[in-house]
Order: C-alpha cells, then sequence, then structure tokens
C-alpha cells in the first residue's frame, strides 16, 4: 500500500467533493490515453519533486527512496506514491510545492485539497 497524492494543471475547485470529480475524471483519461507526455509545467513540477528525491531506478538503495512507484506523469496531471512511513514529508513538501507552481493538489485518502 502507498500513500498517494494527485496534482494537476488548472483551476483549483472550489470545494473538496468538486476536487474528487476532477481527480476521478483525470485519473480516468490519464487510463484511457494511456503513456501521454506531460505539459511542460507538469514536467518543471516532476523535475522539482524528483531533485529532492531521486526516481526508483536512480538510487542504489530503494529503502531510502520515499516512493513506493517512482511519479507518473501523463498531460496535465502526475500520481505520486509514495510509503506511508514517509508520507507525512514527502506529501507536504509535495503540495507545498505544488502550490508554488500554480498547480492543484489532491489527497484521495482523505478526498480533500491540500495545502
Amino acid at each position: 500500500m502507498s500513500y498517494d497524492l494527485a496534482v494537476w494543471e488548472g483551476r483549483r475547485p472550489a470545494t473538496d467533493e468538486i476536487a474528487g470529480d476532477v481527480y476521478q475524471a483525470l485519473m480516468e483519461l490519464m487510463d484511457q490515453d494511456g503513456e501521454t507526455s506531460p505539459t511542460p509545467r507538469i514536467s518543471t513540477y516532476v523535475q522539482a519533486v524528483l531533485e529532492r528525491w531521486p526516481a526508483l531506478e536512480e538510487v542504489d538503495d530503494v529503502d531510502e527512496a520515499p516512493w513506493s512507484v517512482t511519479p507518473e506523469a501523463s498531460g496535465s496531471i502526475v500520481y505520486l506514491c509514495m510509503m506511508y512511513s514517509k508520507a507525512e514529508e514527502v506529501s507536504e513538501f509535495a503540495a507545498d510545492l505544488a502550490q508554488e507552481h500554480g498547480l492543484v493538489c489532491y489527497d484521495p485518502q482523505m478526498r480533500c485539497l491540500r495545502p
């Protein structure tokens, strides 16, 4: 199991409920479209996240990486899957960074926008 966040481009939804609907639609689109190149803003965001914590494929000891799966970006969304033991630190950083980049961050476990 992992702790997950979704970060996407677009207007920040007015409520957590609307954000959940947007999240579901984007995830369905991501599943349908397969591998779509990430948008420039999402690419920049992912690069910044991976500067802090490298992709699983780039670390010698995967137990030291916070990822359960390397972040997956497609089009205007990136899905971050992190280990529970590092979720608090990583999710806080990822949410703050998303806000700095003008992106929306949604927590599907808590069904709420972050921060």
